[in-house]
């Protein structure tokens, strides 16, 4: 696997197992927690969007952090309790493409960023998660393969928040939407080309 913070997700998960179990204990279903999820990204991103209030921005990186431990936390109480269903795959899937645009679209509000650049950005990252799902018509396991997975966009775009308030020049919030770009792309073809390789039988 192409190196990318994904691969901190074992330690991660770790840390979460305290409220795994209080939330099991409770009765949450992991559908619930994935929804949660999504609510919890559509109404910050309405509120990036809406509310002028720059301190919006320098939270935004505890809303992403909390958004992927919600994540992580959904898939381990579906295990945990052994509720995994079709629905929540299905759901998990297209909760993460929402929550990432909800909150990474309200950018294009932002002066210094340039709007086709963040679209093209945004539409790659996209296209990234779809050429992982799309390992599954070959009858493999979905891609998490970097540079740019969801963990990392999430990294960049709260570097992007905290530059933004931190009141930073606007070519450099640009550089860093380029490079995810740059890497999302790259993204796309270590994902389409691992699976192709794990679709090939194995050799005697």
């Amino acid at each position: 696997m192409s190196i990318s913070i994904y691969q901190l997700k074992p330690r991660f998960q770790q840390l979460l197992k305290p409220s795994l179990c209080w939330l099991n204990n409770r009765g949450v279903t992991p559908n619930q927690v994935t929804i949660a999820a999504i609510l919890l990204s559509i109404g910050y991103g309405g509120a990036l969007t809406f509310i002028p209030w720059h301190g919006f921005w320098l939270v935004l990186p505890l809303i992403l952090l909390l958004r992927m431990a919600l994540n992580a936390i959904d898939g381990m109480l579906a295990n945990h309790s052994g509720k995994k269903s079709n629905l929540g795959a299905l759901l998990n899937e297209i909760g993460d493409q929402i929550s990432d645009l909800a909150l990474y679209l309200p950018f294009i509000v932002l002066p210094a960023i340039n709007p086709l650049l963040l679209l093209a950005t945004l539409f790659c990252a996209q296209l990234a998660e779809f050429a992982g799902v799309l390992a599954h018509s070959l009858n493999v396991t979905r891609r998490f393969d970097g540079p740019m997975g969801k963990s990392d966009r999430a990294v960049a775009f709260s570097l992007l928040a905290f530059m933004h308030w931190y009141q930073a020049e606007a070519i450099w919030l640009n550089i860093i939407l380029m490079l995810v770009l740059l890497l999302s792309v790259v993204t796309i073809f270590n994902r389409l080309h691992k699976a192709l390789v794990a679709s090939r039988p194995a050799t005697p």
